[in-house]
């Protein structure tokens, strides 16, 4: 995925693509995003009007901060990943996305999916939907619940901490 989003001919998606997955946010969240909402030194992101109309803080993880740390700025533009040409946001990036996932040989990978990836790896990662929840802004963890989708492996290693915790050693035939 990494090199089609590079090869594409839209610079800023190489910045939007490892955002929108490494902090969940949505797709228009980012777009609109202002330099003056990022607190680099708190790694916190502050969005004044998130889809519930509230605004939310997005903590940053180092990876975050290493892309940010990689986009371009303009003196006369307030814009996180604005449309070079236009240092507007774009209205959209369905045609450059679409290029690229279907050359990375992604098939039927929307960009509102890599906000349900972000929340999967988080919670294959040992997090709990509680705190999902508060890094994508979800009122309800059963929205959380929908987001995530555990692994196989995350399923793996649950099963067989609950096998040993029964302190059995079932490769021993009984008795």
């Amino acid at each position: 995925m990494k090199t089609a989003i590079e090869a594409s001919p839209n610079r800023q998606l190489r910045f939007i693509i490892p955002l929108l997955l490494l902090t969940g946010a949505r797709k228009r969240e980012l777009l609109d995003a202002r330099w003056e909402h990022f607190d680099l030194d708190q790694r916190r992101w502050r969005i004044p009007h998130s889809k519930s109309g509230k605004a939310r803080h997005v903590p940053l993880s180092q990876s975050a901060l290493d892309v940010l740390a990689q986009v371009p700025r303009w003196d006369d533009c307030a814009f996180v990943v604005p449309n070079p040409r236009t240092k507007k946001p774009y209205k959209d990036i369905f045609y450059v996305w679409n290029k690229a996932r279907i050359e990375a040989g992604l098939p039927d990978v929307r960009v509102h999916d890599l906000r349900h990836t972000a929340a999967s790896n988080m919670v294959s990662s040992g997090q709990s939907l509680y705190v999902v929840g508060q890094v994508l802004g979800h009122a309800r963890v059963t929205t959380s619940q929908r987001y995530s989708h555990l692994s196989q492996e995350s399923l793996l290693v649950a099963v067989d901490a609950g096998a040993a915790a029964t302190g059995i050693d079932w490769a021993k035939p009984a008795a």
